[in-house]
């Protein structure tokens, strides 16, 4: 069961192998169906986080490049389940807040995360909610603290959705747009891995400003 489910993480990132997953296994609508469950268990479910948010948008783009998605559809459905996916994250923060604050650390749940969301919320306020679409971790709870905060929840849909329809299609496009240029196809995992690193580094600069002032305060 792991391991299929390994496998299945790595075609969502290669596009010869997410063009024959959504060609054989996951044919038509289940195909659209399959892309918009792993873009909303991310941004919506707080075990999330490991889901590949922002290279999976980007494979998507490629696939749909190569004429095996309608970019238009897959576009629209994937920002709804990104919308979704926030909305349900917020809904959580609302009811469930203090319980999951106080939860202790397991395998898919580290405090350090929620915790480190908190400051980047604390820091930037609302914006969090569009600023953390590009951040891995920091995206799938963002939402989430924004309902523990009390932010209203008129003034969360509307970064919500300006958020959710940016990420997806500047992902969405920029795969679709480059992923035919022969050095892109050619060096493909390593780009993945690019736009991974480029999308944490926000988060990583924060780690280390926060070190460095505690090592300042310390001396």
């Amino acid at each position: 069961m792991i391991e299929f489910a390994i496998d299945l993480l790595k075609s969502l990132t290669n596009p010869e192998r997410l063009i024959h997953l959504l060609s054989t296994v996951f044919g038509g609508w289940w195909g659209y169906l399959l892309l918009s469950a792993v873009v909303f268990a991310e941004t919506g479910l707080l075990l999330g986080f490991f889901l590949p948010g922002d290279s999976l948008l980007f494979t998507v783009g490629v696939v749909a490049g190569a004429g095996q998605l309608n970019v238009a559809l897959i576009m629209v459905v994937l920002a709804t389940a990104a919308i979704v996916g926030d909305g349900v994250g917020y809904y959580l923060g609302r009811k469930t807040g203090p319980a999951i604050f106080n939860r202790p650390d397991s395998r898919l749940f580290k405090r350090e995360h929620l915790q480190r969301t908190h400051d980047f919320y604390e820091k930037h306020g609302g914006k969090t909610i569009i600023y953390a679409r590009f951040v891995p971790i920091v995206r799938t709870f963002a939402p989430f603290v924004a309902g523990v905060a009390g932010m209203g929840y008129s003034r969360f849909l509307a970064f919500n959705i300006f958020g959710g329809i940016g990420w997806v299609v500047s992902m969405t496009l920029a795969g679709y747009f480059l992923g035919g240029v022969p050095f892109i196809r050619a060096h493909f995992e390593k780009v993945v891995i690019g736009i991974v690193l480029v999308s944490v580094l926000p988060v990583l600069i924060e780690i280390w400003k926060v070190r460095r002032a505690a090592n300042v305060s310390i001396r």
